[in-house]
């Protein structure tokens, strides 16, 4: 029988089938509406680095042929044969996608799928409606992603734009059609000769002219009128040349400031005078004397904006490489700065922004987040946030600590971006299994998860005892910690100091272990570490500890 998945829901391949050849159907549909159904086989950094595993119906197989587009059938729009042990390494992601060609918008689409058969029998599907969507043009289905194993995901997230705008997103390149017209200017002179019938004159007369024609010109000042006239710009700067040169011995004692107009009788600065070299001012980025003001105060221009020099012309002699100054305000630079910061998003519920930054995508998997109140730091779309009652979790932990456990539930179409005082965040992905974590050491989670709590009761533990929340189900819990936690597996021997203890596997059983000693107490200064955890467990449990006491 068919698993039947929400958006975002997840699950291994292993455990829907054992077979790694696979039919994949889409069935997506609305009156007068043409869709593309198309399969991106991504990388690692989730790119369409190589563009031969884009499946569309130009393309309709990867080279090896582990990804095949084999059209509509047994009632699917569009269907394609996936086999997942052919997949080369380098493609670490495959994702099925629907986009419209024309007008329209997904809001119109009726009931549509998109499902997954093995030897012959349906193991899951996952259904969609139009009221899903809004003026969206394109949605991205389902995802095959390597973690480990081969999974499975419920994606079902729009996108605004179409085909060619979902190739961009993953880093691909749309064709563009060259224009033809360039080829018309050049026929034009192939219905030219006929007029050349007085062009020869014109081409011809001028081979015995210019010869005696510049001997007049320079010889005789009272030439007509013609002549001279185009000559007049050529020898009007000569005259500048004769009054500047008694002034350069002058120029460096009364420098105009950087950027301001030069006197008249100097050149502006990074033209070039004929017959004289560079102006004796300091070079561009340097240093300069006492009238200019140094870099940074008002008297220059604004950082990126052009100077004196026209943007792109040759910088004088001497002028030292790599200065900003004269780059335009949003040249590549800026961008190169700015690239590494950009924000994240893989198509995922949650994504990791960076170490201390995590972004939940509401418009995936149904359900509404709890995180701790004050720890959204920005979000956009539409976006609600409630107030959750604390109830018996927050009371407790409240009466361990003294501080509440208050939470936020956080509904709607959007992203929100979660942060506490710079802890690093750590996603803790759960598939029907359980796990314990440290009330203060969680963030947000998944609404659909069960959380209960636990208590450890203890002498000498702050408050008299240590309130864990245990989580059970599919969905994702954000754990954050003081620097870098440590994984360590359960052994008979495994202590850990209950403040710096973060999370452990449910089924570990946990024990009080005091450490005290009456001779050590009986002065001041001893090592303070009288009470520990013991945790005892069959193989395969593990504890996270962080490197900080709460």
């Amino acid at each position: 029988m068919a698993r039947e998945f929400q958006r975002g829901h997840k699950a291994k391949i292993s455990d829907l089938t054992p077979g790694t050849d696979l039919y994949v159907g889409v069935q997506i549909a609305a009156p007068g509406l043409t869709f593309d159904i198309s399969c991106f086989g991504l990388d690692a950094h989730e790119q369409l680095s190589d563009d031969r595993y884009f499946i569309f119906f130009n393309q309709p197989k990867s080279p090896e042929e582990s990804i095949q587009l084999l059209g509509a059938q047994s009632g699917d729009t569009e269907s394609f044969r996936v086999t997942l042990d052919r997949i080369p390494a380098a493609i670490q992601k495959l994702s099925f996608t629907a986009t419209l060609d024309g007008s329209g918008q997904m809001s119109q689409i009726g009931p549509g799928y998109i499902r997954i058969v093995a030897g012959g029998e349906e193991v899951v599907r996952y259904a969609f409606t139009g009221s899903e969507f809004t003026t969206e043009r394109a949605v991205m289905l389902g995802d095959f992603y390597l973690k480990d194993v081969w999974r499975f995901a419920a994606v079902g997230q729009g996108f605004d734009g179409g085909l060619d705008a979902l190739l961009k997103n993953f880093g691909g390149e749309v064709a563009e059609e060259e224009a033809p017209p360039a080829a018309v200017p050049a026929a034009a002179p192939g219905f030219a000769p006929p007029a050349q019938a007085a062009a020869p004159p014109a081409f011809g007369a001028p081979p015995p002219a210019p010869a005696p024609q510049p001997a007049p010109a320079f010889g005789a000042p009272s030439a007509p009128s013609p002549p001279p006239a185009p000559q007049q710009p050529m020898h009007a700067a000569p005259t500048i040349a004769a009054p500047m040169a008694p002034q350069t011995p002058q120029a460096p004692q009364a420098p105009s400031p950087y950027g301001q107009p030069q006197p008249p009788q100097q050149p502006q600065f990074g033209q070039v005078v004929p017959g004289q070299g560079p102006p004796p001012a300091a070079p561009f980025g340097q240093q300069v004397p006492a009238p200019a003001a140094p870099f940074g105060q008002p008297a220059p221009a604004p950082f990126g904006q052009p100077m004196s020099a026209p943007y792109g012309q040759q910088p004088p002699v001497g002028m030292p490489q790599g200065v900003p100054q004269g780059a335009p305000a949003t040249g590549a630079g800026l961008q190169a700065a700015l690239q590494p910061y950009k924000e994240t998003a893989t198509g995922q519920r949650w994504t990791p922004q960076n170490q201390q930054l995590m972004r939940v995508d509401l418009t995936m998997g149904g359900a509404g987040v709890l995180a701790r109140q004050g720890s959204m730091v920005m979000y956009q779309g539409k976006v609600d946030f409630g107030y959750k009652s604390a109830g018996f979790v927050g009371r407790a932990v409240g009466n361990a600590t003294g501080q509440e456990m208050q939470l936020m539930r956080c509904t709607g179409r959007g992203q929100v971006f979660l942060a506490e005082e710079g802890s690093h965040l750590h996603p803790i992905e759960l598939q029907g299994d359980a796990i314990c974590v440290s009330a203060e050491s969680v963030l947000a989670f998944d609404e659909s998860l069960q959380y209960e709590v636990r208590r450890v009761e203890g002498h000498g533990i702050p408050g008299g005892a240590l309130f864990t929340m245990q989580f059970q189900g599919t969905g994702t819990v954000i754990v954050k910690t003081h620097g870098s936690p440590v994984v360590l597996p359960v052994t008979p021997t495994t202590f850990a100091d209950c403040n710096a203890v973060v999370a452990w596997s449910a089924a570990s059983q946990v024990i009080v272990s005091s450490q005290v000693r009456l001779r050590r107490n009986a002065y001041p200064g001893h090592s303070g570490e009288t009470v520990n955890l013991q945790f005892r467990g069959a193989p395969g449990n593990f504890i996270v500890v962080q490197p900080y006491e709460v």
